[in-house]
């Protein structure tokens, strides 16, 4: 191989994977800020050109990464959504019964929501939003999936009431984004005590 061809390969390979990295920080940065200003601000006080300031780049930097607004948003949920659920699930086994699947479920959510708050936050306003599509959605709810696993088998065992997982995840799992918010904003100071009763309190609404 000729020897200048080999020198301009080593430093063209160098310069792409500063790039990449660069391009990583950049599109970390963008994530942050959007997530920053939807929390404070809410979806739509938080226009392109505040992220983008925000998160120290040029305005056309961000369409490098997202096509558009709804698009950032979108990919920012489904990313914080993923995130979310690695979490909740960590420790999780399908053979465990079904109460002690969902206490194992119920306290890793609770322990996200209370300490990543901004991510929780930022999920709690996704959810009463039209800015998320429904691929979004659904995208977002192939997540939660071994909770719904969970629920579907206690309930063909006759554990968890016979209703729609959407009532099971209004009266169990919706209640932490409440909790949080009172606590973040000074009102109620939570202590394991109170997440211990939380949890009796979800897992009494939902079993048989």
């Amino acid at each position: 191989m000729n020897v200048h061809f080999f020198y301009y390969l080593c430093t063209k390979v160098r310069k792409d994977m500063c790039t990449v990295s660069k391009g990583q920080i950049k599109r970390e940065a963008l994530v942050r800020a959007t997530i920053n200003l939807v929390n404070n601000n809410g979806f739509h006080a938080a226009p392109m050109s505040k992220i983008a300031k925000m998160a120290k780049v040029s305005p056309g930097t961000i369409y490098l990464y997202f096509n558009n607004k709804q698009d950032l948003i979108n990919q920012v949920y489904i990313e914080v959504k993923a995130a979310f659920s690695q979490y909740a699930f960590k420790d999780y086994e399908e053979h465990l019964s079904v109460e002690k699947g969902f206490k194992n479920i119920w306290k890793n959510i609770a322990e996200f929501k209370l300490k990543e708050v901004e991510e929780a936050m930022f999920l709690s306003q996704c959810d009463n939003t039209p800015m998320i599509d429904e691929a979004g959605r659904k995208e977002g709810l192939k997540h939660l999936q071994p909770l719904l696993d969970l629920w579907e088998r206690g309930q063909k065992e006759g554990v968890i009431k016979p209703v729609s997982p959407y009532m099971l995840y209004a009266f169990s799992i919706y209640p932490i984004a409440f909790l949080m918010n009172i606590q973040q904003r000074a009102l109620y100071k939570l202590t394991p005590t109170h997440v211990n009763d939380a949890y009796e309190m979800a897992w009494n609404s939902i079993k048989i």
